[in-house]
């Protein structure tokens, strides 16, 4: 791709988000969605494949159907209440509505298939920001009119991604797949505590984008997209084999990590709100992810598949691709524990 191509697309991610963040009115928050969408499917699309072309038509559809649902949602709230404005949403349809469309923006169960496929069929860059950047406007529009959504279904939404999101990913053999399911799980940690505790959400998505930007830059510097391919990593480099490691252990929620940290006050959040049976059902459907992350460390760590070739060791090519943010992320996704105290005050 064209550099000058690729800046532009950049700028059109970046402003797009931005004025979605920074909008007080329903029509900016809406364009800027729309220009999110249709900056990221040329990116998509490079270099052009059959799968490629397919998987950038299903995220436009799905999006476009999104988008129709928001702007009808904010016609009807303006008819009902004549207001435009971002937290003046009192009309109960239009609070319907919203919710089901952000649900269907972010990937949320029962409408979640579109991103284990989308995910699949592109370039692991793309892919990456598909699952980081991409989620960052609509949560944050969820995160704004949180007190005016609907309790229940929200709720029903989040306990179904986290189940969901675990439940699909235990059989896959495809990283991005797997990585796909791994963001409609975390999806559901945080819508389900966004009408509770809304800072809460906000942690939680920066601490899943900086764990997923690690596995994704990762992955992208060894070139690998199947759980197979992981077996001859140590080869290529032993601490990257141990990145990974750290990474996916953290993304599953054990500690010492910072994985656990937004977990634990999720769970302790939910306890403390007397809703003690959702807290239990969520901290078991985090198991189902936790197996197939141990899935991935057994086969990247502690084994080897059968292979017709007698030597083990690749021949070192020399490597082309930056690496400078990852010691940062692989830091911010593994050693931020201690900090839990302080972000608490915060």
């Amino acid at each position: 791709m064209s550099p000058y191509i690729l800046m532009i697309i950049s700028i059109s991610l970046l402003l797009g988000t931005s004025i979605t963040l920074l909008s007080n009115h329903w029509l900016l928050a809406w364009m800027g969605l729309e220009i999110n969408t249709l900056a990221i499917i040329p990116m998509m699309t490079h270099p052009n494949h059959p799968r490629a072309t397919e998987s950038a038509i299903k995220y436009f559809l799905t999006q476009a159907t999104a988008s129709m649902l928001i702007m009808f949602a904010i016609i009807h709230n303006a008819w009902m209440t004549n207001q435009w404005t971002l937290l003046q949403i009192s009309n109960q349809t239009a609070s319907i509505l919203m919710t089901l469309a952000l649900a269907m923006k972010l990937g949320l169960a029962p409408f979640h298939f579109w991103v284990p496929e989308v995910t699949q069929g592109i370039p692991l860059l793309s892919g990456m920001i598909l699952l980081t950047w991409q989620k960052i406007a609509p949560m944050s529009l969820m995160y704004q009119i949180s007190p005016t959504l609907n309790m229940k279904i929200l709720t029903l939404l989040a306990f179904a991604s986290t189940m969901l999101g675990g439940w699909g990913g235990l059989n896959q053999v495809h990283l991005r797949k797997i990585l796909a399911y791994s963001s409609i799980a975390h999806m559901g940690w945080m819508t389900i505590i966004v009408l509770i505790n809304p800072a809460l959400t906000l942690l939680n998505l920066i601490i899943y984008i900086a764990m997923t930007l690690t596995l994704f830059l990762m992955l992208n510097f060894a070139s690998i997209t199947k759980i197979k391919s992981l077996t001859n990593l140590w080869n290529k480099s032993t601490p990257m084999t141990m990145i990974i490691l750290l990474t996916l252990l953290s993304l599953g929620g054990l500690p010492p990590l910072t994985g656990f940290m937004p977990k634990w006050l999720i769970l302790q959040e939910l306890v403390s709100n007397n809703n003690i049976i959702t807290a239990m059902l969520m901290a078991l459907s985090a198991l189902l992810n936790l197996f197939f992350y141990m899935r991935i460390i057994y086969t990247s760590t502690l084994t080897m598949f059968p292979t017709t070739n007698a030597s083990k060791l690749q021949w070192p090519y020399t490597q082309t691709k930056s690496i400078g943010a990852i010691p940062v992320l692989t830091i911010v996704s593994s050693m931020l524990l201690p900090l839990t105290p302080m972000l608490i005050t915060l």
